[in-house]
C-alpha cells in the first residue's frame, strides 16, 4: 500500500497517558530484548524485538509497526545508536535525514549537535512519541511518515543516516532499494552512514525468523555507487550481548560511512 507522507515539526498529534513512561531500567530491558533479537525499529518496515517471528507473515509494514509500538508505551531507551555517534561526531553540522527514526533517539541527538533534522518512520505512533521527546528536549525536528519503499522525503541532505534497517516483513529487494534512495538523497560533499547487524548474537542457536544480514562488500555492491563516492569508514563493531534469559555472548554490527564528492 502506497502511503502519502505526512509532515509536521513538533505539531504531530500527541497522545499521552498518565503514568505512560516506563522506568529507565524497564526501557533499557525492552530495548535490549528488541535490539538483540536482530531487527531494528526503523524505517519503512524495520524494528527488532524478541518474539517477532510470530508476527510477520503477510502483514503490511504500516500495520506491523503500529502494532509493535502500541504494545508498549516506550520501546527504546532514547540513546543514539553508537554506529551513528561514532561516525558523525566531529562532522560540521548541516541538514540531516534520519531514515527509520523510531521514537527519535538518533534524530534528537543530531539536533542537539546542531543538525537540521528530518526524521522519517512508517509508524505514526513512533513519530508522535519522537515529537513529544523532541519537545521535551527543546529541539526542533521535522517529522515525516513514509513507507520508504513507496515514498521518500524530497530534497538532498548533508547527512543521511540509515541505522539497522532490517525487518521481518521486508519485501523483495526492499532494503537495497531504500539504501540506493538514501544514497541519491546525499548532497555533494555529504555523507551516508549505514549501521547494520552483521549476524545474530552468538547466543542465538535457532534464528526466530528469516533475515539476511548483508556483508559490507554486499552492501557496497547493492549501492552501485559511482566514482564520485569515497568509502571513509567500513568495519565491524563487536559488543557484549546477553539474551533475555541471561546467556552471555556478543554480537557484531557493521558501519559504513561513505562521502559523495
Amino acid at each position: 500500500m502506497t502511503e502519502r507522507p505526512t509532515t509536521a515539526s513538533t505539531s504531530v498529534t500527541h497522545r499521552v497517558r498518565a503514568n505512560s513512561h516506563p522506568s529507565e531500567q524497564q526501557a533499557a530491558n525492552a530495548a535490549r530484548e528488541a535490539h538483540e533479537s536482530g531487527l531494528n525499529s526503523r524505517g519503512g518496515g524495520t524494528a527488532h524485538e524478541s518474539g517477532l517471528n510470530s508476527r510477520g507473515g503477510g502483514t503490511a509494514p504500516e500495520q506491523f509497526w503500529e502494532d509493535f509500538y502500541r504494545e508498549r508505551d516506550q520501546i527504546w531507551t532514547g540513546n543514539a545508536n553508537k554506529t551513528l555517534v561514532s561516525e558523525v561526531t566531529g562532522l560540521p553540522a548541516g541538514t540531516a535525514l534520519d531514515l527509520g527514526c523510531g521514537e527519535g533517539g538518533d534524530a534528537i541527538w543530531l539536533a542537539q549537535q546542531g543538525w537540521q533534522v528530518t526524521a522519517v518512520d512508517v509508524s505514526a505512533t513512533a513519530l508522535e512519541r519522537g515529537a513529544r521527546h523532541a519537545a521535551d528536549a527543546g529541539v526542533r525536528i521535522t517529522w515525516e511518515r513514509h513507507d520508504l519503499q513507496t515514498s521518500f522525503p524530497a530534497g538532498t541532505f548533508d547527512l543521511v543516516s540509515a541505522q539497522f534497517l532490517h525487518s521481518p516483513v521486508e519485501r523483495p529487494d526492499e532494503r537495497p532499494t531504500i539504501l540506493r534512495k538514501a544514497a541519491a538523497a546525499v548532497a555533494p560533499g555529504g555523507v551516508l552512514v549505514i549501521g547494520s547487524h552483521a549476524h545474530w548474537p552468538t547466543w542465538v542457536t535457532t534464528p526466530p525468523h528469516d533475515v539476511v544480514f548483508p556483508t559490507i562488500e554486499q552492501m557496497l555492491a547493492q549501492l552501485d555507487l559511482g566514482p564520485e563516492w569515497e568509502v571513509e569508514a567500513a568495519g565491524l563493531i563487536t559488543s557484549p550481548s546477553k539474551s533475555p534469559d541471561g546467556v552471555e555472548g556478543e554480537r557484531a554490527d557493521s558501519v559504513l560511512r561513505i562521502r559523495r564528492g
